[in-house]
């Protein structure tokens, strides 16, 4: 990559006439089929018409990985590579590194202070991802916080669009809630509320028909997948276990190659077709999974090239990162200046 066809992003402020999104990864494995279609696509959209910030949340890839700390860094220059691939443009969009921002972590710790313990863990998103991933009562209190803590990303930002799935939409109305609060003490308003932005696609399921696609749990076609490794995902793809003949009647709910056509094949009207035949019988899975897999490798070839180019460069990457993370951290620190004059802390 030449560093000198790559702007620098524009060291705007929130006061901008653009509506602000704040937006963002976690930095613990490279990103798969199922972001593209639930966020990254919103995030190509609206780059033109928004000022754009998205963070490599390393730090709250944290709350349940500081067992592991070398994959959250690890993940940082994967992640970032993957928004670049599929078209982020960093003269558009912020890329900024979240543990290289102070103010998140300086008006994290201040927010905990309008919220309790009791409303964090009634939060139905937390208290979802507690029980799936079994800590009982031994729960990090980083991830018990995480509430606060991505009302800090947000209202840092000033964000009033925030690309969510529904099942996060319960974060943002507690991150309303605490900016309401903030602005109730500092008597005037300070924070502006944010709006959940929730993709039509929803959260897609994994290849073998669980409720979420992981990496880790060998259910994701990754965005840098190999010609090969998409044809064998395909192929393992769950669809109706009682389809066992082709001319046996087909159950389209659950089956997770109707779920991808739907996600990823633009000819809608034969979509609805191809299901009402396989309704009907006389329709096998195998030609359903040769439609997907032309679809998916023509959507991740480029991808695929364009990655490669760019984790060619990491030091361009890296500065990337780097530049992004400058133009943020004036962005933050101002509004956390202005959060603590505003609710009359003493100012040295």
């Amino acid at each position: 990559m030449d560093q000198t066809t790559l702007p620098r992003p524009e060291a705007e402020t929130t006061t901008t006439a653009k509506p602000v999104i704040l937006t963002g990864d976690r930095t613990t494995g490279p990103l798969h089929i199922g972001h593209y279609a639930g966020s990254l696509t919103n995030r190509l959209a609206l780059q033109d018409s928004h000022r754009q910030f998205l963070l490599l949340a390393d730090t709250q890839a944290l709350t349940d990985n500081a067992h592991d700390i070398g994959k959250v860094r690890r993940n940082v220059l994967e992640v970032a590579c993957d928004y670049l691939a599929v078209g982020i443009d960093p003269a558009k969009t912020t890329i900024c590194l979240q543990s290289h921002l102070p103010a998140l972590a300086e008006l994290s710790m201040l927010y905990l202070n309008f919220v309790t313990v009791a409303r964090l863990e009634r939060n139905p998103t937390i208290k979802d991802e507690i029980r799936a991933r079994g800590f009982g009562r031994d729960i990090p209190a980083g991830f018990l916080c995480y509430p606060a803590a991505q009302a800090a990303d947000i209202t840092a930002f000033k964000a009033t669009v925030v690309p969510v799935g529904e099942d996060q939409a319960p974060l943002i109305e507690q991150c309303n809630e605490i900016a309401r609060r903030v602005n109730a003490t500092a008597g005037r308003e300070v924070l502006p509320e944010a709006q959940a932005l929730i993709p039509e696609a929803g959260r897609l399921p994994g290849i073998d028909g669980r409720a979420k696609m992981s990496k880790s749990g060998g259910n994701a076609i990754t965005l840098s997948a190999s010609e090969d490794e998409i044809s064998q995902a395909v192929r393992a793809m769950f669809t109706d276990p009682d389809h066992l003949r082709v001319e046996d009647p087909g159950k389209v709910e659950g089956n997770v190659v109707f779920t991808y056509l739907d996600a990823f094949d633009a000819a809608k009207d034969e979509v609805a077709a191809l299901k009402d035949h396989y309704r009907r019988g006389g329709l096998g899975d195998a030609v359903l999974k040769r439609r997907l897999e032309d679809i998916l490798q023509a959507l991740l070839a480029p991808i695929r090239a364009r990655r490669a180019e760019v984790a060619s460069d990491p030091a361009q990457v890296h500065r990337i990162i780097a530049e992004g993370t400058h133009v943020a951290r004036e962005i933050t620190e101002a509004t956390k200046r202005e959060v603590m004059d505003a609710l009359g802390l003493f100012r040295l």
